[in-house]
């Protein structure tokens, strides 16, 4: 009896209660508009998610989508990585490719797509500007853990003539790690939303953006709610687990002051 009491007080009611108030001013708010097109409430928009999850057109879109966007958040997530670890031990490649970085940083999503829809058509076009999106906040951060590596652990490896591999490992990734993830926690979320803002523009086929359209196009309110509710889970799914396998690689790398790497 204790453990169930326990488990009662433990249960995070503060948070159930806050969702429980924002559908409640969701639902509210939908009665008080009164037009089915401007805005449902979240009853009509579960019923048309239900409708949605059991059509194949549904689960195709997700895998075409989630396989675009994860392949330019991937591809943007090595070659940040190497561009920030290359551009740490080249200063001058810092320099030559800083006015590119700034340049992707603040272009706006909707010109990347414009000139990616001229350069390679709609089918890949998710998978470009989730990587230009994505590109520029790996290598920041890439570059800003590896700059704060500390000194005197390096300059402790150059005395004891450590090999490279060990003080990647006992040094470098321990520092660098975490603003890895710090900069993904950012990164994937803008991978999902700048991905699927280009496939509502450049529609292509049998994906979540076009999906979005074709529910605004028959002003299907309860559908375009749906579609959003749905990027939000893949969103967040696909981030915690890339972050738990990020943290599980932190757990695991030993710093140097837990063992000696010589």
């Amino acid at each position: 009896m204790n453990k169930f009491f326990k488990s009662i007080i433990r249960f995070p009611w503060r948070r159930c209660f806050i969702i429980l108030f924002w559908l409640l001013a969701w639902q509210l708010l939908a009665q008080l508009i009164h037009n089915h097109i401007v805005l449902v409430g979240p009853w009509e928009t579960l019923g048309a998610l239900r409708q949605l999850i059991f059509s194949k057109g549904f689960w195709l879109s997700i895998a075409h989508s989630f396989q675009k966007i994860s392949l330019g958040f991937l591809s943007a997530f090595l070659i940040g990585i190497l561009l920030g670890s290359s551009a740490y031990r080249f200063p001058w490649l810092q320099e030559f490719l800083e006015p590119v970085m700034t340049l992707m940083r603040s272009i706006p999503v909707a010109s990347f797509v414009i000139l990616a829809l001229i350069w390679i058509g709609s089918e890949n076009l998710a998978v470009f500007i989730a990587f230009m999106v994505v590109l520029p906040m790996i290598y920041v951060n890439t570059l800003s853990g590896l700059k704060s590596t500390d000194k005197k652990l390096l300059e402790m490896a150059f005395v004891f003539r450590i090999p490279l591999w060990k003080k990647i490992r006992f040094i470098y990734l321990p520092a660098l790690l975490p603003y890895l993830i710090n900069g993904c926690r950012i990164a994937l979320g803008m991978s999902w939303k700048s991905g699927v803002a280009a496939e509502v523009i450049g529609l292509p086929s049998s994906s979540i953006g076009e999906q979005l359209y074709m529910s605004k196009i028959y002003l299907e309110t309860a559908d375009l709610l749906a579609w959003t509710f749905t990027i939000v889970v893949v969103s967040s799914l696909s981030e915690r687990i890339f972050l738990f396998l990020l943290s599980q690689f932190e757990k695991k790398g030993t710093s140097i002051h837990e063992s000696n790497p010589s």
